[in-house]
């Protein structure tokens, strides 16, 4: 019955509705009330045969109310007509206390229950994210699930913004990666929440490239000139950001949109005057093949802002929040895990390294610093605010269709869980 009614509806908002009643969210009551009410007054429409009687009566109805009296027969249709309404709102109250109670109930079933209903868990990962990938290959989530029966898939993706496409069409439950992707994602309607973050944003993570030979040697010379990023990524955010610390405007650059695998090729040919790129593309030995030299990246362009810049997020489906919130603690808790055991081996690295001075002392301590902290945090405010000023600039720039929420709850999901064993 409902979903007749929805249907009845403009689509969005009648997404928008199923989304209310469905979705985890930190919404207030005055908001869900006033949802209530609305498919309370859309009940009564649907359900009150009399009304476009009484409506086509409006004359006599004038004509009664001046004689101060009503007729018994108006009488029984104006109360058919509340009736009706109050017993929707009634209706409405009792299907939101079944969700409620069901999203009630599903946090109470223990881990294992919550394991052997879901089966399988279905991750994401971009290549080149550290903690997803020592995740992977470390096998600590299965080895954490695998008492309880639970299969973990793995699937790799070429971008942030294909992770949560894949979200949203059920392709897998859970991913990491950059925060600008999901602002494309949310103003294209996409079904995700955000769930975690990084806490720090490696310093070189993110690089702009130009060949050995060219003679652009500052931000102020992109001008006019061809640049290959992936479009929708933080590497779009990053060049934005980079023509206005040197007053330049989007529109002063040819970009050239184009996924890093895609980028390579053109760039060593030199069909692109500059790359911008993330890891595992940076100046690190990972790229140590790869051509071109570094004019930017996150440390000059952002300084210290750059973990809350251009930050990494952790996404679930809306299902996993709701129905399987013990499941997605343990798998945060194995992400943070994952992060310390790779912030430990870089450590490890880079005092090796500093013993044969080959790196600067400073860089060292910068690492010991971050690895007695956690890798990821709850989302708060301060990362919120950072996003929600990305999603403005993209869509005063026209990027994207219409000015987003990020704080909605549907998209984001603020928690004082810490995610410790």
């Amino acid at each position: 019955m409902i979903s007749r009614l929805i249907d009845l509806l403009p689509r969005r908002i009648g997404q928008n509705i199923l989304r209310s009643l469905k979705l985890p969210t930190r919404r207030s009551a005055t908001y869900r009330l006033a949802v209530l009410f609305c498919i309370g007054l859309v009940l009564t429409l649907v359900f009150d045969r009399h009304a476009v009687a009484a409506s086509e009566s409006g004359n006599h109805l004038s004509s009664v109310i001046n004689q101060f009296k009503l007729p018994k027969s108006s009488i029984i249709q104006l109360l058919e007509t509340v009736g009706l309404f109050v017993g929707g709102i009634i209706f409405c109250i009792v299907l939101d206390r079944w969700f409620s109670n069901r999203s009630g109930q599903s946090s109470n079933i223990p881990l294992a229950e919550q394991a052997r209903q879901l089966k399988q868990l279905k991750m994401g990962y971009p290549e080149g994210m550290t903690n997803l990938e020592v995740l992977r290959t470390q096998g600590l989530l299965e080895n954490r699930l695998r008492p309880f029966g639970l299969n973990v898939t793995w699937t790799s993706f070429l971008s942030a913004s294909s992770l949560i496409e894949a979200l949203s069409n059920g392709t897998i439950d859970f991913c990491g990666g950059g925060g600008t992707a999901s602002i494309f994602s949310q103003a294209a309607d996409h079904v995700f929440v955000r769930v975690a973050k990084e806490k720090y944003t490696a310093p070189k993570g993110q690089a702009i490239l130009v060949p050995e030979d060219s003679p652009i040697q500052t931000l102020a010379d992109l001008k006019g000139k061809k640049i290959a990023f992936d479009k929708g990524s933080s590497a779009h955010y990053v060049l934005v950001r980079s023509l206005e610390k040197v007053g330049l405007e989007f529109s002063d650059i040819e970009p050239v949109y184009l996924t890093q695998p895609e980028a390579l090729p053109r760039f060593r040919r030199g069909e692109v005057d500059a790359w911008v790129i993330w890891v595992p593309y940076t100046a690190t030995q990972a790229r140590s093949a790869y051509p071109g030299r570094s004019i930017a990246d996150l440390e000059s362009i952002f300084g210290d802002k750059a973990s809350v810049e251009v930050p990494t997020y952790y996404y679930a489906i809306p299902e996993l929040v709701r129905d399987y919130p013990d499941l997605l603690k343990v798998i945060l808790e194995e992400v943070n895990e994952a992060g310390t055991w790779a912030k430990r081996q870089e450590l490890e690295a880079v005092q090796r390294m500093t013993a044969h001075h080959e790196i600067d002392p400073s860089i060292l301590e910068t690492l010991q610093k971050h690895s007695g902290e956690r890798a990821i945090i709850p989302i708060d405010d301060q990362s919120l605010n950072a996003l929600q000023h990305q999603a403005n600039i993209f869509r005063d720039l026209n990027l994207i269709p219409e000015r987003v929420n990020v704080k909605d709850g549907t998209y984001s999901l603020q928690t004082k869980q810490n995610w410790t064993y």
